[in-house]
């Protein structure tokens, strides 16, 4: 018996096998959600009614809060200036004492600074083996005139000056023929400035 043969036709039709993400998608709703918005038991939207007197009220609050708001801020700003210069007056305070301190320390050392400088006026002339011992005191007269100056410590000039009552001190008037009436003739004790500040005045005859 003849076998027969399997034609096209009788092949059974393939399925198409999805893959699994064919499988996995799911239809796309391409519509738009209406937005959900609050309605009342009536569907319409609910409006809030205020009477003039409540509205009033909430403006006088209004008005009272930026009021409030406004005494705040010039209260802060008052704090802040007064804590500004309470601040600068402390500053001051401090340079001003620190500056009083070397004033008074550095007077202290003005009466070895007088000897000195009175020992070199009058230093032997006629005394040449004495040199020697001029030459020391006139090297520590030097060393500590240094000193003053890098403290801002500055000597007076005054001899040939006009008398300034905020600078010098008197000890006599007399009558010069050399000099002009009210200007100093000679200085007595040298006086010295720290910056601005007189700290010690000059001891000076003046002329009349």
């Amino acid at each position: 018996m003849a076998k027969k043969e399997k034609g096209i036709d009788d092949k059974e039709p393939k399925k198409e096998k999805k893959s699994d993400h064919q499988e996995n998608v799911e239809p796309v709703n391409s519509g738009k959600d209406q937005e959900n918005q609050p309605e009342t038991e009536n569907g319409s939207e609910e409006v809030l009614l205020l009477t003039k007197s409540e509205v009033d009220e909430l403006k006088n609050n209004l008005e009272k809060a930026r009021k409030k708001e406004q005494e705040n801020l010039e209260s802060w700003q008052r704090e802040r200036a007064d804590f500004i210069n309470y601040k600068k007056r402390i500053e001051r305070e401090q340079t001003q004492n620190g500056q009083n301190y070397k004033a008074e320390l550095l007077k202290k050392y003005l009466v070895i600074m007088d000897d000195l400088d009175l020992a070199i006026r009058n230093k032997p002339q006629n005394h040449p083996e004495d040199n020697s011992w001029v030459e020391g005191i006139e090297l520590i007269a030097r060393k500590l005139h240094s000193i003053f100056e890098n403290e801002g410590l500055e000597k007076m000039e005054c001899e040939g000056n006009e008398f300034d009552p905020n600078l010098h001190q008197a000890i006599s008037y007399e009558e010069h023929s050399d000099v002009e009436s009210g200007k100093i003739i000679e200085v007595i004790q040298s006086g010295y400035k720290l910056g601005d500040r007189v700290i010690r005045p000059a001891l000076v005859r003046v002329a009349q």
